[in-house]
C-alpha cells in the first residue's frame, strides 16, 4: 500500500524482513474477516471485471485481489498490481505464482500511477486512501488511468466507527484516539464517494459491513496494543489499563467481549 508517512510500516522504505512479515500477517488475518470476505464479495460483484478487460489493483499488498482480477478478466486480459512496499510486492508475486495466476506486480506510487491516460478499464483500490495525507490526489490519478465507461472500487475503513466494549468511557475514548492516529486520513471510509464525485466519477454502488474480531484470535493483542500505545502518550493510566485489559479478558470468556470497526466501499465509473 502507498504511504507518504515513513513511520508507517506500509510505507516502500521500511522494507526490513520483520516488518513485511508482521505486515503480511496482519494483512492474512485482516483477509480472513467475515465482514472484509463479504465486502469484498460485494464490490467484486459491483465492478464487474470481464474478460479481456485491463485491471489496476493499487496498493495490491499480498496480492489477493489482484489474483482474483486476473481470474476474471482470464488470457485475453491483464491484471496488474502495484505495490510499493518490496516485502508485500515479493509475497504478492511469490503467491501468484504458487497459485499459477497470470497477475503481474509493479513498484508504483497511488499519486503518480506508472500508466497513461485511460489506459485500464477496471481499478480495485482498498484500504490505501486511508494511509494518505493527500488521498483526493490519488482518486483524480486513477480517474486519470480510466478508459470512458471505465470502472473504480474503493474500499476503506473509518476509524471513527471503532466500538469496545466493556471499556470505561475514558479509556474507550483514548484507544479510539490511538486508532485514528495511526492513519494519515482516519475517516476514509465516509469521504470515499466525495472524493470520486470531485475526481468527475459517477457513484454506482455503495456498501459497508461492520468487521466484527474475534477476542480468542485477535482483539485481545490489538486491544493490548492499543491500551500501550495510549499509556505511551499519557492518555490512560496503569491502573486503567490493568482493569481494561482485566475487564476485556472476563467478558471474552463469558461471550460478552464487542470490537469492531465499518469499512465502506464505493464502486464508480468514468462517464464516456
Amino acid at each position: 500500500m502507498t504511504d507518504q508517512r515513513p513511520t508507517s510500516g506500509f510505507h516502500a522504505a521500511n522494507a526490513d524482513p520483520a516488518v513485511t512479515d508482521r505486515l503480511t500477517a496482519a494483512l492474512d488475518v485482516q483477509a480472513a474477516n467475515p465482514g472484509v470476505r463479504r465486502l469484498r464479495e460485494w464490490a467484486h460483484a459491483s465492478l464487474a471485471v470481464r474478460p479481456g478487460d485491463r485491471a489496476l489493483d493499487v496498493g495490491a499488498g499480498t496480492g489477493s485481489e489482484t489474483v482474483v482480477l486476473a481470474e476474471a478478466v482470464g488470457p485475453e486480459g491483464t491484471a496488474t498490481g502495484l505495490e510499493p512496499h518490496p516485502g508485500l510486492r515479493a509475497v504478492a508475486e511469490r503467491r501468484a505464482a504458487e497459485a499459477g495466476s497470470r497477475a503481474v506486480f509493479l513498484d508504483g506510487d497511488a499519486l503518480a500511477l506508472p500508466l497513461p491516460d485511460a489506459a485500464v478499464d477496471a481499478v480495485w483500490c482498498e484500504r490505501v486512501l486511508q494511509h494518505l495525507t493527500e488521498p483526493d490526489r490519488a482518486v483524480a490519478e486513477i480517474a486519470r488511468v480510466l478508459r470512458p465507461g471505465g470502472r473504480v472500487a474503493l474500499l476503506d475503513t473509518d476509524w471513527a466507527t471503532f466500538v469496545l466494549h466493556p471499556a470505561e468511557p475514558a479509556v474507550r475514548s483514548a484507544l479510539a484516539a490511538v486508532t485514528r492516529s495511526a492513519a494519515a486520513t482516519p475517516d476514509a471510509g465516509r469521504r470515499l464517494a466525495a472524493w470520486l464525485t470531485g475526481a468527475g466519477l459517477s457513484v454506482d454502488h455503495a456498501g459497508a459491513d461492520v468487521l466484527l474480531h474475534d477476542p480468542r484470535t485477535v482483539s485481545l493483542p490489538i486491544v493490548r496494543g492499543l491500551a500501550a500505545a495510549a499509556l505511551g502518550k499519557g492518555l490512560i493510566s496503569e491502573e486503567q489499563r490493568d482493569r481494561l485489559h482485566a475487564g476485556l479478558t472476563a467478558a471474552a470468556e463469558r461471550g460478552a467481549f464487542h470490537l469492531s470497526v465499518t469499512m465502506f466501499a464505493v464502486v464508480a465509473h468514468r462517464p464516456a
